[in-house]
């Protein structure tokens, strides 16, 4: 075998088709990443890898097509049949040596997430994945190229079958969707040769055992058809080599049934044997909130997907097979609207195609699929949008817990004094925790109504007046629940002050200062509290940083028997209250400065007389919940805020899941160092390797 090895690779660059399918093959794919990662700043190389998938159809037919067929064409592979080499080792000195050709380019792929990451931050993971599903596919197509090679002896017609063999793996997909939207036996066939649909999961960031062991698996039966023929062949030249592993269509037939049979015990497996998430952000992972949630499950819920099992949304439906697998109450059911197109009337008035029904006997919650994803505008026209982020997993678990819940607990937000307002991010995040949110005017009413589970201050520019804080301390008498986002307000408060002298807690003048390093981002007005394990920190704590700029520092009466404090934000030992001149980007301890730690978010429980608990959570930072500030730290602070709700909400684990981003921040490269790179692998590189063959060819020649 290692002969007949030695002798392809050599010959794969003497006759210069090596060397010509590296220089193409390096050529489109480096043109794909200057444009796509260099110059358009996408840090992921699953784009280009994605955009070459055509170059297979014309390259491998071309690299394959004189492996078996010269040898027929030339009549040497009579020599090669009577001479002591097994089958096996004649199709895999062969196909290693075709294999070795395509893995030089693909190895020189490894270099460019490298290079991407001098220009921030890359999805490194995904982008490994990504060369490994290339070299996988390339591998299977190389085996697919050599047994039709082997079928003949003239190189075009192997070029033109491979070509047509492989353009069927690719466009399958399409082609089962023209014969049946809802799928049939038929289309079930034919979708064991699509080979692009378990490459795309490679592209995706997901590491999918079934994926890989579909292109092992492809290509082991090819190779093993190779052989068959070649034994088939060997027989007709010399009935003495006839022996049991000679040509047989039941031997065939038990490879394939085995290959069958180990596909289906994989595809048997539960998904989270089965695949593990690359990704970034971990689109395609439930998260604890969600698997914590499920755990609590009571009731057996329906979930109807508007969609055939095999035409439907591809991400929804690995995310449902999840809560699947972690919850025997959840039972998810396809019902296509093509066949059963007025099965949703039972539910809703109006649903589109993908769109989810979740139901029990009590109620029921249609997430549409518009909702599903988020979408950002990409350019000038209305209609010119992009998926940004994925929002299933969001959107389920909410519909679950509205499901399954007695009643929807309503939060009162205050008005009338310069409160700020909720962006449509966290709203949608009360929503998803199935928190109904309502204004409230104090001087409009006699006390906060019965049904608010509780009252939202949320960055007051001016103080309360003194009957709005008694209406508000009537209510915490009552064991009520008050959130209260400090405010910039440059007059004295001392109505709100009295408040938070309700539950021993106060503001220390002027803004902290963060002398830790780790403790603030890149301006010490700029903190990175410290995040302590709490309620209210469940899927931050040890995993993100929370971002609170410009901040009060909040203090606490320790020697409140009455008061349980928890400060689920802290600052460092190092931090200082500035009073004055807090514009200074350097400032330091001065006389009338207070030292801390300090807290930032900081719980206060009141033990009341008739047992009952009035709660006041009071932020110091009143930016802590704006969009600006929370994609900072990539959705961290809206999972605090959920948190928060949630808990006040009395439900067991928040179930406002944010949505999940698709992107990273874009590499930043300048002009200069795009053109050094495209000049470098999209010209030289390829030039040098087309001139290098040509000369070695142009000897051979002459010779």
């Amino acid at each position: 075998m290692l002969a007949i090895y030695k002798r392809e690779v050599k010959a794969y660059f003497q006759s210069f088709i090596g060397l010509l399918f590296i220089a193409v093959t390096l050529f489109f794919v480096s043109l794909y990443f200057i444009l796509y990662n260099m110059f358009s700043g996408y840090p992921y190389f699953a784009y280009p890898l994605s955009s070459v998938l055509f170059l297979f159809l014309v390259t491998i037919p071309i690299l394959s097509m004189r492996i078996l067929a010269e040898e027929k064409r030339n009549r040497t592979d009579q020599l090669i049949m009577t001479a002591p080499v097994s089958v096996g080792g004649i199709v895999m000195g062969k196909f290693l040596a075709v294999l070795t050709i395509y893995a030089i380019p693909v190895v020189a792929f490894c270099a460019y997430p490298l290079i991407m990451s001098r220009y921030g931050k890359v999805a490194m993971a995904e982008s490994y994945l990504a060369i490994l599903g290339f070299f996988l596919y390339g591998m299977a197509a190389i085996a697919i190229g050599v047994w039709i090679s082997s079928l003949t002896e003239s190189q075009v017609i192997a070029a033109v079958i491979c070509f047509f063999v492989l353009f069927l793996g690719y466009m399958m997909d399409g082609l089962c969707q023209l014969i049946s939207e809802t799928g049939n036996l038929l289309t079930k066939v034919l979708r064991w040769f699509d080979m692009a649909t378990p490459y795309q999961e490679f592209m995706n960031g997901v590491l999918n055992l079934k994926s890989v062991l579909y292109f092992v698996f492809l290509t082991v039966l090819m190779l093993f058809l190779t052989a068959q023929s070649i034994q088939k062949r060997r027989y007709q030249v010399s009935v003495k080599t006839l022996s049991l592993s000679a040509y047989s269509t039941g031997g065939i037939a038990l490879v394939v049934a085995l290959i069958v049979a180990c596909n289906f015990v994989v595809s048997e497996m539960p998904s989270s044997w089965t695949k593990v998430d690359l990704t970034a952000n971990k689109l395609y992972t439930l998260t604890d909130q969600t698997k914590t949630f499920l755990k609590s499950m009571q009731r057996d819920v329906n979930v109807y997907v508007l969609a055939g099992e095999d035409t439907g949304d591809a991400l929804v439906k690995q995310t449902l097979e999840q809560y699947q697998e972690l919850s025997p109450h959840v039972k998810v059911e396809y019902v296509d609207p093509t066949t059963n197109p007025k099965f949703f009337q039972k539910y809703t008035s109006n649903a589109s195609m993908n769109s989810l029904i979740v139901t029990d006997e009590k109620r029921t919650k249609v997430v549409n699929y518009d909702d599903i994803y988020e979408y950002s505008s990409a350019g000038y026209y209305y209609d010119d949008v992009e998926v940004t982020g994925y929002d299933g997993e969001g959107q389920i678990t909410s519909a679950l817990a509205y499901v399954l819940s007695e009643d929807v607990p309503k939060v009162y937000a205050t008005t009338g004094h310069g409160e700020s307002s909720l962006s449509e991010t966290f709203t949608s995040a009360l929503a998803k925790e199935n928190v109904e949110y309502e204004e409230l005017q104090l001087m409009d009413v006699e006390a906060v109504p019965e049904d608010a589970v509780a009252l939202f201050i949320y960055a007051p520019a001016s103080d309360f007046s003194s009957d709005d804080v008694e209406t508000v301390k009537a209510y915490l008498n009552r064991g009520g629940n008050v959130i209260l986002i400090s405010g910039d307000s440059e007059k004295a408060t001392p109505n709100l002050n009295a408040l938070m002298e309700y539950a021993g807690l106060s503001l220390a003048d002027g803004l902290v200062v963060e002398r830790k390093q780790s403790g603030y981002y890149r301006n010490p007005y700029y903190l990175l509290p410290t995040i302590r394990y709490s309620d209210y920190t469940t899927g931050v704590y040890g995993q993100y940083y929370v971002f609170a700029p410009a901040s009060h520092g909040i203090l606490w009466d320790e020697t409140r028997e009455d008061v349980a404090y928890d400060a689920f934000l802290k600052t460092s030992d190092s931090s200082f209250s500035k009073v004055d001149d807090t514009s200074s980007m350097e400032p330091n301890l001065e006389k009338g400065d207070k030292e801390g730690p300090f807290g930032i978010a900081v719980e206060a429980a009141v033990t009341l007389a008739d047992d009952k608990t009035a709660t006041l959570i009071l932020f110091g930072c009143s930016q802590f919940f704006t969009d600006g500030v929370n994609s900072m730290v990539s959705g961290a602070n809206q999972i605090i805020f959920s948190n928060v709700f949630g808990k006040i909400a009395n439900h067991e684990v928040s179930v406002s899941i944010p949505v999940k981003s698709y992107e990273l921040s874009f590499l930043t490269v300048a002009k200069s160092s795009v053109i050094l790179y495209g000049i470098v692998t999209v010209i030289v590189i390829p030039l040098v390797c087309l001139i290098v063959g040509f000369v070695i060819w142009l000897r051979r020649r002459k010779k």
